[in-house]
């Protein structure tokens, strides 16, 4: 039915249904199988009669054997009900020629199905007044079915998704309605995007991004772009891009904090945990004792005492203030560690270790971490987390809600540190009106970390556009997809696949208008930038 419906004119459906009780279903269903046994006993007599003793029963009356036990077992053992029904359909056009091209649209589309449509001729006012929502039959045309072959009838299959306050995410694949989605509302709003490369990953990041800014002014978006296919976009936007490298202008201070910093109890305790997991990295990744740990808290709650006790409002500390105090301690172990990260606050990696130079309160910020190198690469992306932590606690404080997007996150989950961050940060983040998108190609690798899985596994929103093989047998084990749902993340074109929507599963389409100004900022194909 829902391949009538598809057709883009205005129609009523109306399905008439009587049910019949059980027992006496049964016993028309034995009557007519006696009867349909008793037409086979009178034809194989009449051919014995001839002599013919091989004859083979005929096909229709075989036929009507099989249909009438199959019919009975579903009445006795499947626990069907026997219905008699009528579906009456009114379509209306504005021309005669129209009309009569649509009724053969129609009548094609049923004859395909093996289903059989008739035109009411003469009887087009009874089958109005049938169709029409009054609850009065007009067409005596009944059929026996089944309750599991009425159900076939049933056009209202698809599912919906139309969020108030919420963005454009495409167009319902089977309904053609509009697929308006609030993150707000979900259990969690944390998102991922996922699709081989070409697929639509990050155009649909941008569409989302330009949906918020355009229209939530108390949502601000942040991005961390490690191939530098944002920029074009923020920049037009007047958004903050922050270019981070070793030779980079743009500094961001690894030990920035504000009041609200963390749950806004004792923001320092929480910094200190930061800054412990940011020298282990500076150190090579190697495990702190337990001496190194203390002299670390001891050194932190040092620098940022007069922060603190200036009500966070004067500059914060750097590292370099941090290593200067790490050499103030007798221990031998605090003039190690000063050595061991002096690389990253007076060598040639020190980007961190300076004050913050770059608008990090803009409604849109652009991460560029592009030119990270593998030495700078695990702690850029810690500082920039942290950074970003910043920006929510402040948010939060301010009432204001926060969306992150996190271009090829994979990269994050080859970091222990970082990847260990992130995945308390998208536990937290939600608690603070916070909202996280990753987005990556590599969903089998992705899978293959446990806290990664974990993290996709508790998203209530993720975009499914078109996936390679091995990616879908896993997303369809993990979240449980259908083999029909399969087909549409299986050999799609760009911005088609499936969203999951809490509970809700919904095969969509996007496309853009290509002639204007945003598919130029946000497309990445080589020749339409």
């Amino acid at each position: 039915m829902t391949w009538l419906c598809e057709l883009n004119r205005n129609m009523m459906l109306s399905v008439d249904v009587v049910p019949v009780p059980t027992d006496e279903a049964v016993r028309e269903v034995e009557n007519r199988l006696l009867g349909v046994e008793t037409n086979i006993t009178n034809w194989q007599r009449k051919q014995n009669q001839n002599n013919n003793f091989s004859a083979v029963i005929p096909y229709d009356l075989e036929q009507q054997r099989k249909e009438s036990k199959e019919f009975l077992d579903d009445l006795t053992t499947r626990d069907q009900r026997m219905m008699f029904a009528v579906l009456t359909m009114v379509h209306t056009a504005d021309t005669k020629e129209q009309l009569d091209n649509d009724t053969e649209a129609l009548l094609t589309t049923a004859r395909k199905h093996l289903c059989q449509f008739a035109v009411l001729k003469y009887q087009q006012m009874d089958g109005l007044n049938t169709a029409l929502p009054f609850g009065v039959r007009k067409i005596d045309a009944l059929r026996t079915l089944t309750t599991e072959s009425l159900a076939v009838f049933i056009p209202f299959r698809v599912q919906e998704i139309y969020h108030k306050d919420g963005v454009y995410y495409g167009q319902n694949v089977i309904s053609k309605n509009m697929i308006i989605a609030n993150r707000r509302h979900l259990l969690n709003g944390n998102s991922f995007i996922l699709g081989v490369s070409g697929a639509g990953k990050s155009f649909t990041a941008k569409e989302e991004m330009t949906n918020i800014i355009l229209t939530d002014p108390n949502a601000d978006v942040l991005v961390i772009d490690p191939e530098r296919e944002y920029a074009p976009l923020v920049k037009a936007m007047q958004g903050e891009v922050i270019h981070i490298s070793a030779t980079s202008d743009n500094h961001i201070n690894a030990m920035d904090m504000n009041s609200d910093y963390g749950d806004g109890a004792n923001p320092v305790i929480l910094k200190s945990e930061f800054i412990l997991s940011l020298c282990e990295q500076l150190i090579g990744g190697a495990s702190l004792g337990a001496k190194q740990k203390s002299i670390i808290d001891r050194c932190t709650a040092s620098v940022y005492r007069h922060y603190q006790q200036g009500n966070y409002m004067g500059t914060p500390p750097t590292l370099q203030d941090f290593r200067e105090e790490l050499l103030k301690q007798d221990e031998p172990e605090a003039q190690e560690i000063a050595l061991a990260i002096e690389l990253f606050t007076d060598g040639s990696l020190n980007t961190f270790a300076k004050h913050t130079n770059v608008d990090t309160h803009s409604r849109l910020i652009c991460y560029d971490i592009l030119d990270l190198g593998k030495q700078l690469q695990p702690i850029g992306m810690l500082v920039v987390l942290d950074s970003i932590l910043n920006r929510i606690t402040q948010n939060r404080a301010k009432g204001r809600n926060t969306f992150i997007f996190i271009d090829e996150i994979y990269l994050l989950f080859q970091h222990e540190y970082s990847a260990n961050f992130l995945f308390t940060l998208w536990k937290r983040v939600r608690k603070y009106g916070a909202y996280c998108t990753g987005i990556t190609q590599n969903v089998d690798d992705l899978l293959q970390s446990h806290t990664a899985r974990t993290m996709l596994a508790n998203s209530e929103f993720i975009i499914m556009l078109n996936q390679a093989s091995t990616d879908r047998i896993e997303l369809a084990k993990l979240l449980n997809i259908s083999d029909l749902q399969m087909s549409y993340i299986t050999n799609v074109g760009a911005g088609q696949g499936l969203l999951k929507v809490g509970s809700s599963l919904v095969p969509f389409v996007n496309k853009f208008p290509r002639n204007t100004e945003l598919y130029k900022l946000m497309t990445t194909k080589f020749g339409e930038c």
